[in-house]
């Protein structure tokens, strides 16, 4: 029998592997909703969805090994990052998708949530004042309106697998996908890796606003420390995320 393996699990959700099957256990079913939906959609390499039996989604293993895991140094090459960055323009030039995606609401009501969390933050001693202050300014070039696009909305590094041959094979967990802001997908990718963030873009083949980038690590770090902790996550392990508000200084 396949060993059960646990590869995340929160209160929101659960991931399991068996062999070659990953299980996706959600009572959000909106969430899975999407996920499918999106990898339908999607015009880049996704994962073969099995068989789907609420609240749980199965979809076959991808094929080659993630881009990296944050926190720890990336072995991928130049070209494996450039070509990740070929396969995010093309999502977001395909035609939007028919729903707004997490990533895709008001700026006020992302401005809202910054502030609430950098308040939190700072009163409950998580994090110093200061590097809260610098960030959250920071953070403001990242609320900027923008024109949508198909976007992924929770691109890690993780969720990205190339090949030997520097080739994109699969992209994974599209629960949070929707019409959302470019540069928050390539963003999330680059979080913790601002090396490669030259690697990206030139595989993306246009110029990127850079300040807007910066921007997404300081909000997207600054709004996910509380969550993290009191998920079981740490946040202060070396490269992740309170590192990279301390880099951004």
């Amino acid at each position: 029998m396949d060993e059960v393996k646990v590869v995340v699990a929160h209160s929101e959700r659960a991931t399991l592997r068996v062999g070659d099957v990953f299980l996706k256990v959600d009572a959000d079913q909106e969430r899975l909703d999407v996920e499918v939906e999106a990898m339908a959609l999607a015009p880049v390499p996704t994962p073969e969805v099995l068989w789907r039996k609420p609240p749980v989604l199965a979809i076959a293993a991808a094929e080659g090994t993630a881009l990296g895991r944050l926190g720890e140094p990336s072995a991928a090459s130049p070209a494996a990052w450039a070509a990740a960055g070929a396969a995010i323009r093309t999502l977001h030039d395909a035609p939007l998708p028919p729903w707004p995606g997490r990533h895709g609401r008001g700026l006020e009501e992302f401005a809202a949530e910054l502030d609430d969390e950098c308040e939190r933050l700072v009163t409950n001693d998580v994090l110093p004042a200061d590097l809260v202050a610098r960030n959250h300014q920071i953070a403001q070039a990242a609320l900027q309106p923008r024109t949508p696009v198909f976007a992924h909305g929770d691109l890690q590094i993780a969720h990205v697998f190339i090949d030997s041959a520097d080739k994109v094979t699969a992209i994974i967990d599209w629960s949070e996908a929707g019409q959302g802001d470019a540069l928050f997908d390539l963003a999330t990718l680059t979080l913790g890796y601002e090396k490669h963030l030259g690697d990206v873009i030139a595989g993306y083949g246009t110029d990127v606003d850079l300040d807007a980038i910066r921007g997404w690590w300081a909000l997207r770090s600054l709004v996910v420390v509380r969550w993290l902790v009191e998920h079981g996550f740490d946040p202060f392990a070396p490269g992740c995320e309170v590192d990279v508000l301390k880099s951004l200084m």
